[in-house]
């Protein structure tokens, strides 16, 4: 398989649905789909398993108790067999249809790491702008460790990682999913820009709800890649940009 796609759900019957139904839509079929269920309490697995019947060979799912959502995307992780894998959790879905195949397109050999642009939607899935548009994060052209000393400027479900450089997440930690980028792409010798949109991404999240503990988890994990001074100026930048991208964006939507 070229690509593991790997979605955590839990108590998600009302995302569920809409998030699986974006990848077997795909017109690029070289996927495997895992599903990696918390032993959810509502109706979630069941949707699963209705949509696995008519799909038997593209999904693999499981429903079982977890310690959280990186234990969770653990598990995901020592399932995959494709060469690349990517995180598509309940409630966000791919842009469109073709996302896969253009994003095949751009598979050499060589590449390790694969990213894109990200569209932020609201509860109604209406499409509020890109990530770049609307947060003080801008995707950058060339994608290096170095350019996430300011923070996550890739969104996750963006960022198709090759399976041999993906190491396990740690635990416990909201800033998790930074700190694994920022491992991938220190292993990874070539890093391509798809020049795509390639996720839908739904507006909040456990880091935006717990958000003061999200930031002392950024920082400490910061702090461990970029040393404990350079990460004390760099957070000062990241205060000053967030306070001037607010000045300019007030009355206007943003993220």
């Amino acid at each position: 398989m070229l690509f593991s796609i790997i979605t955590i759900v839990y108590n998600g019957e009302s995302l569920i649905e809409g998030t699986m139904q974006s990848v077997l839509n795909q017109t690029f079929t070289n996927y495997e789909y895992l599903i990696i269920d918390g032993q959810s309490k509502d109706k979630t697995f069941k949707i699963v398993e209705n949509l696995q019947t008519k799909h038997p060979l593209s999904i693999k799912a499981i429903s079982e108790r977890d310690k959280g959502l990186y234990d969770a995307m653990n598990k995901g992780l020592g399932l995959a067999r494709g060469e690349f894998i990517v995180f598509l959790n309940a409630g966000d879905r791919f842009f469109e249809s073709t996302t896969l195949e253009k994003v095949a397109k751009c598979v050499t050999p060589d590449t390790d790491i694969l990213f894109g642009e990200t569209m932020l939607v609201n509860d109604g899935r209406q499409h509020m702008g890109t990530r770049t548009d609307l947060t003080v994060q801008k995707l950058p052209r060339q994608l290096t460790w170095r350019r996430l000393r300011y923070g996550m400027v890739v969104c996750h479900q963006s960022f198709f990682a090759r399976r041999t450089l993906a190491e396990s997440y740690m635990d416990n930690n909201l800033a998790a999913d930074i700190d694994w980028v920022i491992r991938c792409l220190k292993k990874s010798k070539t890093t391509v820009h798809t020049q795509t949109i390639i996720a839908e991404y739904l507006m909040g999240g456990v880091s935006k709800i717990r958000h003061q503990q999200s930031l002392k988890d950024r920082y400490a994990v910061l702090s461990t890649h970029f040393g404990w001074l350079p990460n004390l100026f760099n957070h000062a930048v990241i205060v000053v940009r967030a306070l001037i991208f607010k000045l300019k964006n007030k009355g206007k939507v943003s993220y």
